[in-house]
């Protein structure tokens, strides 16, 4: 609500825009112009669109206090996450903010690592500054808080975070990420495609697997050897491709479609030191488009998005949908993800030298 609402003795920062200043600017009553800027009332467009854009040619910034006092709202929403890098949540955070610009709602984010204490307090902190509503984020698919969510009486999501039953999640879809990959390693005419991950205990692993085998045996594939687990990690790629491109073997691999960047990396850096050509003795394919591993590769890295800035407009309008009291049916929604194409596979896509 605009600062007019404010008591008559509240003090205004000295040369701020006021919404007296919107309606005058816009030729109409100051009920009109709040009514217009919170999208209430009834009004013509034409009016609503006038008063929109006198405010923008202002630089009129409604203030948040007077709004929450009328609304009994904060205007903000909380993120928590255990993912203290911010590899997974920055993006999620920053498509979440961008979705909830136009509508005034900040948010603020809290990160820790999973020890229920330090969790609870960051809870307890968002609900001092009673926010609208929480979004719950993670580094992997299949963890979520160290303990059950109580009632907090506003809207909870879930973002790239184990989704408890009853309540809505989003996740990558990384069965299709990986079907997506290896597809495109099989129109790129490769045939002995062979698949080096991460733990074998993560969700994410099992369903990038399920994609590989997916891709493979509706090309009349068969996987090329068994999957090869290992952490999320160079080495991990290193000492695979050592393995799986030893001199001695009967057969190799053209392709790996593999789990992470970094496992791709430690790949390919095995393969250039045995002297074997990327890509053309050797595609490799990556999953994360983590930039500073994919671009830095040599050859730059073709790699699996998994898009989570679009991730996080897609939380931001969910829950902006909840605040306004609409109906979201409960359950996991798993949200595409996209190829991006480098040279490792050769050719290259616009990001190819990038």
């Amino acid at each position: 609500m605009p600062d007019d609402d404010l008591p008559e003795n509240s003090a205004q920062e000295p040369g701020r825009v006021t919404i007296r200043d919107v309606a005058r600017q816009a030729g109409v009553s100051i009920t009109t112009a709040s009514r217009a800027l919170n999208e209430t009332g009834r009004m013509t467009q034409e009016t609503r669109d006038r008063v929109r854009a006198a405010a923008t040619e202002l630089g009129y910034r409604p203030n948040s206090i007077a709004r929450g006092l009328v609304s009994k709202r904060s205007f903000a929403v909380g993120l928590i996450t255990n993912d203290t890098y911010g590899r997974f949540t920055l993006p999620v955070a920053a498509g979440l903010s961008s979705s909830m610009a136009d509508r005034g709602v900040s948010v603020f984010l809290c990160a820790g690592e999973d020890d229920a204490d330090r969790v609870q307090a960051n809870i307890d902190a968002m609900q001092d500054r009673r926010v609208d509503g929480l979004v719950i984020a993670g580094k992997r698919i299949d963890r979520g808080l160290p303990f059950d969510l109580p009632d907090l009486g506003i809207p909870v999501l879930y973002a790239n975070a184990a989704c408890p039953p009853g309540a809505i999640g989003f996740v990558p879809d990384d069965r299709q990420g990986a079907h997506m990959a290896v597809s495109h390693l099989v129109v790129l005419g490769r045939r002995r495609i062979a698949h080096v991950t991460g733990k074998k205990d993560f969700e994410a692993s099992a369903l990038r697997v399920q994609g590989w085998e997916q891709a493979l045996a509706e090309a009349g594939l068969a996987p090329f050897g068994e999957v090869r687990y290992g952490t999320w990690s160079e080495e991990c790629g290193y000492d695979a491709a050592l393995d799986l491109l030893a001199p001695g073997r009967a057969e190799r691999p053209d392709a790996v479609f593999c789990g992470n960047d970094q496992i791709a990396r430690g790949l390919i850096d095995a393969a250039k030191g045995m002297g074997i050509d990327v890509p053309e003795d050797l595609a490799v394919v990556g999953f994360d488009n983590w930039e500073i591993f994919a671009k830095a590769t040599r050859p730059p890295l073709t790699t699996v998005d998994m898009e989570f800035l679009e991730l996080g407009r897609v939380v931001g309008h969910t829950m902006l949908d909840l605040i306004d009291g609409k109906d979201v049916a409960p359950g996991l929604r798993r949200l595409p993800c996209r190829i991006v194409e480098r040279r490792s596979c050769g050719g290259g896509g616009a990001g190819a030298d990038t």
